[in-house]
């Protein structure tokens, strides 16, 4: 496949040339290379990225497939310019398992529209206190995570962090105080955060903080940087767009205060945050009726973060691009994926930054429509997503 008549993140005239699933060339007036039956896509002046990579979703499967399910979920990936995926663990039964994660990425694969990470959990089931399965996860398995719930005994998650860093495997934190979330939750994620933060620094463990959200955990993060702490951390498209102020609307952790959002774009701006992750968390409307936190996000994540990090805070695209593919590549460990270079995988996505367009919750792909973005008229429309050099979505 040859893309032609495209724009780099810098605004300059590109071609891509993708052969074998690869990125073959890069450059102006590749035309000439092109072979015989060899398809061709034209940008129309519109820019190319590499794919985006999302390192906090959930796809429900196993047990929570009426809200969404791995052909619905990685159809919303790839309209929201997705080509691969971190999947969290918090399923039914729990994804304790390291085959059971396997099967399941495998079945992914199958599909064909989008990569898979399938994570699994901290504890076994969730109980909060066993950690026996780590001790036996093979080497394939490299990210851990209790998300949605966060594991509340310290002296276990000390002993993750210990069994954790002598297997090479990375934490996944939810911050979270689940005693202290029902009178503060503020409290709640400052509190946990600066626990795992330490616990990362004590057995340099790689941690990954999951939806940072306030100005003293973002704070905490730099701290423990500069001390030399091996932590990332990812920020979510919601919580740079919406207020406490500006919506109503159940999520978890919740929407902050402005303070906590100056805070966030103010960390991205400085390099303390290392990736944005949509939590995309689809569920039905008698769930959301019943108080269950979340909202959908793949397919709005881009056309947020450009519209309110590119056009409103200047943040160069460029600088985006690796909060979006470059850095959650590197956190993943995914070697050729997040770059634009000869060699690299032929995963990209094409937008169009000039012209408005506005979310409809209703012509969503997500299988789930819990979207509270619903009529808002955003920038940076994602027109075609490719992965491996073959179209997986294109806007109509």
């Amino acid at each position: 496949m040859l893309i032609q008549n495209a724009v780099n993140a810098a605004g300059q005239p590109i071609d891509v040339l993708c052969r074998t699933g690869k990125i073959a060339a890069l450059g102006a007036g590749l035309a000439p290379l092109l072979l015989p039956g060899e398809e061709t896509l034209d940008a129309a002046g519109r820019t190319v990225l590499p794919a985006f990579i999302d390192l906090h979703c959930h796809w429900r499967t196993p047990g929570y497939e009426y809200k969404e399910d791995l052909e619905t979920g990685s159809r919303a990936a790839a309209a929201g310019g997705y080509t691969f995926v971190n999947l969290m663990p918090n399923t039914n039964p729990v994804m304790s398992d390291a085959a059971a994660a396997h099967a399941l990425m495998e079945k992914v694969e199958t599909i064909g529209l989008c990569g898979a990470n399938q994570t699994v959990s901290i504890t076994e089931n969730f109980d909060g206190h066993t950690l026996d399965h780590l001790k036996t996860l093979p080497e394939s398995v490299k990210y851990i995570t209790e998300d949605g719930h966060g594991v509340q005994n310290a002296a276990v998650m000390a002993k993750a962090f210990a069994i954790c860093h002598e297997k090479h495997i990375t934490i996944m934190s939810h911050a979270e105080d689940s005693d202290i979330s029902p009178w503060d939750y503020r409290l709640a994620e400052d509190i946990e955060t600066v626990r795992n933060l330490y616990l990362s620094e004590y057995y340099q463990t790689r941690l990954h903080l999951c939806h940072v959200s306030t100005r003293g955990a973002i704070e905490a993060v730099a701290a423990a940087k500069y001390r030399g702490a091996p932590v990332t951390c990812e920020v979510t498209p919601h919580h740079l767009w919406f207020t406490k102020d500006t919506l109503d609307y159940r999520v978890n952790p919740p929407v902050r205060e402005a303070d906590d959002v100056a805070a966030l774009v103010e960390g991205i701006r400085a390099g303390i945050v290392d990736a944005i992750a949509t939590d995309h968390a689809p569920h039905s409307e008698e769930d959301k009726l019943k108080g269950a936190a979340g909202m959908v996000g793949l397919e709005t994540a881009f056309g947020v973060c450009y519209t309110k990090l590119c056009r409103q805070e200047g943040l160069p695209l460029a600088a985006l691009s690796a909060l979006m593919s470059t850095n959650p590549a590197e956190i993943l460990g995914l070697l050729g994926k997040g770059t634009l270079a000869p060699g690299a995988d032929a995963d990209l996505v094409l937008v169009d930054l000039a012209h408005p367009w506005r979310v409809d919750k209703n012509a969503l792909h997500s299988k789930s429509h819990n979207c509270p973005y619903d009529g808002t008229t955003l920038y940076g429309k994602v027109r075609a997503t490719i992965k491996g050099g073959k179209i997986t979505y294109r806007a109509e």
